[in-house]
């Protein structure tokens, strides 16, 4: 009788195992979203804590879909990884759905489209592509951006560095190891505000430049759809308006 009872007891405890092996994401009561917070206004370090357009985004759309958020910050480079190995759930920083992406992730609809700036010192006397012939240009490490420079290597003669961090780009130019950074505008520009010495200009955009960012999910998941959802709901109330007008309008960032 005692063996009956027991196998019984460890038949139960194997199908409550494999029920919880088998749980979606969308049965999380918190949701990790993985983040690089060297990407202001979309997301940044205000102390210990981790702020943006991005965060408050993720934030509205957890609610709306019934999870709370943790945010963890780490190397752009590093977030698909972090996807594709359950280390976190969702990924928001400013990512554009490339190609070589949608093999490895999942994209929710674009929710944010900019362009991009050639970053350089004021006294550098790079106004334009021209001035960049062989110069050293610098890109933030698995970024469009990245991508954008290698394009432009064989015309202009581009020596292309990387860091992980846009801060670094900046610290590289100011140091004179860079002559110039590929940055996306918004960001750019809260760069510039931050450093007087720098000065930048638009990067003159191909029909061909991909452009937008989206939040990436693993393959499969079943967050995407209703992250969608709560997208359009968010696009057709204004509340994504107030977001962007909010991190974007400049009152609001240091």
């Amino acid at each position: 009788m005692k063996k009956w009872l027991l196998l019984l007891v460890t038949v139960c405890a194997a199908f409550s195992l494999a029920a919880c092996g088998t749980s979606s994401s969308s049965d999380k009561k918190t949701l990790v979203m993985g983040t690089s917070a060297d990407y202001p206004p979309f997301e940044s370090k205000d102390g210990d804590n981790i702020v943006g357009f991005d965060v408050d985004l993720a934030k509205a759309l957890a609610k709306k879909t019934g999870h709370e958020l943790e945010v963890q910050d780490m190397d752009f480079n590093g977030l698909v990884t972090a996807l594709k190995t359950n280390k976190v759930d969702i990924v928001l920083s400013g990512m554009t759905p490339t190609p070589p992406r949608k093999k490895q992730v999942d994209f929710s609809n674009v929710y944010y489209t900019a362009h991009n700036m050639i970053v350089t010192k004021k006294s550098s006397g790079i106004k334009s592509l021209d001035d960049l012939k062989g110069k050293t240009v610098g890109v933030q490490l698995g970024s469009i951006q990245e991508e954008k420079a290698k394009e432009l290597t064989s015309k202009y003669d581009l020596k292309v560095e990387n860091r992980n961090r846009i801060s670094d780009l900046t610290e590289e130019i100011k140091a004179g190891r860079f002559d110039a950074a590929i940055i996306e505008d918004i960001v750019a520009e809260k760069y510039l505000n931050k450093n007087k010495e720098l000065t930048a200009f638009n990067l003159p955009k191909d029909p061909g430049d991909q452009a937008g960012s989206a939040i990436a999910f693993k393959k499969g998941s079943d967050l995407m759809e209703k992250f969608n959802k709560a997208l359009k709901e968010m696009e057709k109330s204004g509340e994504l308006d107030k977001l962007k007008e909010k991190w974007f309008s400049g009152e609001t960032q240091k």
